[in-house]
């Protein structure tokens, strides 16, 4: 399903550079017959306007990076539209995609291995105008020390070897690389993540004066959020291969509106100790990419998540081993294989717990109420039977709700166009500020 952004009335077809329409970067599976492909980026839609700065935050592993990769055609996409200056990339090859990655280029998280180490400093940099053959050899010597100067080192350094810098300086090296070209658009991928505090002030400095020189246009991805607020006009969200929130960078991180992006940011740490800041705690992890949940991707650990009527006031410990034995049962059903059920069928001991055992490990701890208990006495039943599928389909039917059954759409959520993906937009449904504070 696309996930449609509703752009600012300010902001026209002229004003963006890179234009994303339900972009999917799939991952086949290993094995040999079937299997799921690995979902590492689910169907984004996004726009990045000229010379701003789109900040990209999320948990690891949510497809920040193989976003970024493939916005630069480093990975293939599975489907979708990357518009570039009105240019779909996505269609190019050879010679023309060759020619188009000078307008695109990436600074990477790793300022040590991303550098050739057998390579002097000045044949690093200077590779790229190699490559494509730029003026002189004498005039391409002149731009990368012009170049060296620009980031901050000396034109001596010309000769040396990455080796002999500090973690800062080696990026600031992998800066200069990047500018060789002249692009437009940069994706820096956690840039300053593997530097010091003090390293990570100058580096940051050093890429916002580099924008305003040069007019440049950044995809900035990063863990660190006090990093992101600072340098990013917009921030977009990602969890789970989708994007959950996106909009203006004060107004997301002063009133957030999707859960995950109010969980998220409830993690940022307070420097003052007596600080009575309210933490989010999100229950389990984060779902297998491969096997994402039916619905709102956010659905399995959302503290808001929208419930059935008659279970609306249900303990939230309870509530949460439901979730959690409906992963348990989904995940024994995916792998368990033909000698397990052997196994079990003589009586002999299996890698899987019985129905008991899990129950006992869920609500063991848990006073039910009595409904509760037969629903789970039909489920124990169907374990039993070994047949995990109609287990879950006795707990998708009981708590069946919007959020395990329909994706959600993006709703504007701010007269800046921001937009939350989450069905408690919705009209009939409460706002999930409001259930936040009900229920943490």
């Amino acid at each position: 399903m696309s996930q449609e952004i509703v752009q600012s009335e300010q902001q026209t077809d002229e004003d963006v550079l890179v234009k994303v329409r339900d972009l999917k970067t799939y991952y086949s599976s290993e094995q040999l017959i079937g299997g799921q492909p690995v979902k590492a980026v689910d169907g984004v839609s996004f726009d990045i306007s000229r010379g701003e700065t789109l900040g990209l935050v999320g948990e690891s592993g949510c497809g920040k990076t193989t976003l970024g990769r493939t916005l630069l055609q480093l990975e293939t996409p599975t489907g979708g539209e990357i518009r570039f200056d009105g240019t779909d990339i996505t269609t190019l090859s050879g010679y023309e995609l060759k020619e188009w990655r000078r307008n695109a280029q990436m600074v990477f998280q790793d300022p040590d291995s991303s550098l050739n180490q057998r390579m002097t400093v000045g044949e690093i940099v200077r590779e790229p105008l190699d490559v494509y053959e730029w003026k002189t050899p004498e005039q391409r010597r002149k731009r990368v020390r012009e170049l060296l100067d620009t980031v901050g080192l000396k034109r001596e350094h010309y000769y040396r070897y990455p080796h002999q810098f500090s973690g800062g300086q080696r990026q600031r090296v992998g800066i200069a690389r990047t500018l060789t070209l002249e692009p437009e658009f940069i994706v820096l991928d956690e840039p300053v993540s593997a530097l010091d505090v003090s390293v990570q002030a100058e580096v940051i400095n050093l890429l916002e004066r580099l924008q305003d020189e040069f007019g440049l246009t950044y995809l900035f991805i990063a863990h660190d959020l006090s990093v992101v607020r600072h340098i990013s006009d917009r921030v977009a969200v990602m969890y789970l291969g989708n994007i959950m929130e996106i909009g203006p960078t004060e107004e997301l991180f002063t009133d957030p509106a999707n859960p995950y992006t109010r969980s998220l940011l409830s993690a940022i740490p307070e420097p003052d100790p007596t600080s009575q800041k309210e933490r989010v705690r999100l229950r389990g992890t984060p779902p297998n990419p491969r096997y994402p949940p039916s619905g709102c991707p956010f659905r399995t650990r959302c503290p808001v998540r929208i419930r059935p009527e008659e279970y609306e006031n249900l303990d939230d410990d309870i509530w949460d081993g439901l979730n959690r034995l409906e992963e348990i049962l989904k995940e024994r059903k995916r792998s368990r294989g033909a000698v397990d059920r052997f196994r079990e069928k003589i009586g002999l001991e299996t890698r899987y717990g019985s129905a008991a055992e899990i129950r006992e490990e869920l609500f063991g701890h848990l006073t039910l109420p009595e409904k509760i208990e037969r629903v789970l006495d039909n489920v124990s039943a169907e374990i039993e039977a070994g047949d995990e599928a109609a287990a879950i389909d006795v707990l998708q039917t009981e708590f069946r709700t919007v959020c395990g059954t329909e994706q959600p759409s993006h709703h504007t959520v701010s007269d800046s166009g921001r937009t939350s993906y989450c069905h408690r937009h919705r009209d009939q449904y409460d706002d999930p500020k409001t259930v936040f504070e009900e229920r943490t």
